[in-house]
């Protein structure tokens, strides 16, 4: 069957359906199809948006540029810059093609079909990302430990996810939720600097100022360990055990430190062994002794 121009022309502008009070143009394939066109090209727009302020941003800050405060600000209203003109321009569009979005029966039916289908994580996450953006509790660039193990830097906060880069450099997309529905530890919040404990035993009998003086002289040895009034690194003795009296370095150390506990720890363990080693501290391993009671063993042999 052949069909020329003008029969295509008519099967496309066939009204399908009307969305919405009268008059309203009713909706045809063809509205349908420039509909997904022009919604695709405002998230591209809106993508575009956003690089464009972030570039815009950063050029114009100056000595401000590298400031993780001032760039976790630039991603926040450049991401929800782009999700304003995503909403905005698809509202837009819709109504343009004859899908009156003004009947709240319709907002709503279509609220409870999609969420109906399973789509309510997707409705969570972006709330949750979007909540995330306007409370300011959690930026781009803070350290976080979150409830289910992982531990990095946030890279991005975005629709549905937000990456979190560990110090192994290993991407975590962490459900937005996750967020807003569990414990977050943000490291970097608020102060520049956080305390840090370093755990470690030595054998009985050893002076406990002798202790104090050689945890004192290892945590001096590592860069960004701070060292003025009211942030003295010191030991504390905090448990008697089995073969060891259990005593804690206790570090206040900086922003760089602090963002890689693991590194951090091992460096102060390593110059801790070396100054309990210089001073001729004992580091005790676990010993048992065994008594044994002397007695009789009665041992009879008998022929199968």
């Amino acid at each position: 069957m052949n069909l020329d121009l003008s029969t295509v022309t008519r099967w496309l502008q066939q009204p399908l359906f009307k969305v919405g009070e009268t008059p309203v143009t009713p909706v045809t394939l063809a509205s349908l199809a420039l509909a997904v066109v022009l919604v695709l090209a405002i998230w591209w727009l809106a993508g575009a948006l956003e690089r464009l302020l972030l570039r815009a941003a950063r050029r114009g800050a100056g000595a401000h540029a590298d400031n993780p405060a001032h760039l976790a600000r630039l991603h926040m209203v450049s991401r929800l810059a782009r999700y304003t003109v995503w909403v905005l321009g698809t509202i837009v569009v819709l109504n343009y093609v004859g899908l009156d979005l003004s009947s709240v029966a319709l907002v709503g039916g279509a609220l409870a079909f999609g969420l109906g289908f399973g789509l309510q994580n997707v409705f969570s996450n972006f709330i949750s990302g979007i909540i995330i953006l306007l409370e300011g509790g959690l930026r781009v660039g803070d350290f976080v430990d979150l409830e289910s193990g992982v531990r990095g830097h946030v890279r991005e906060i975005a629709m549905r996810y937000t990456r979190v880069t560990t110090n192994d450099a290993i991407d975590v997309l962490v459900p937005n939720s996750e967020f807003i529905n569990g414990r977050v530890i943000n490291w970097t919040f608020d102060a520049t600097y956080r305390r840090m404990r370093v755990p470690f035993g030595v054998a009985y009998g050893t002076p406990k100022e002798k202790v104090r003086e050689a945890a004192i002289a290892a945590a001096r040895t590592v860069e960004g360990v701070l060292d003025d009034a009211g942030h003295e690194p010191t030991a504390w003795l905090v448990s008697y055990g089995d073969s060891a009296v259990n005593y804690e370095l206790v570090v206040w150390a900086d922003r760089r430190l602090t963002t890689s506990p693991a590194g951090t720890h091992a460096r102060l363990m390593w110059a801790l062994d070396d100054a309990l080693a210089e001073r001729g501290i004992e580091i005790p391993f676990p010993q048992r002794d065994l008594h044994v009671k002397s007695g009789a063993i009665d041992v009879r042999l008998t022929n199968a």
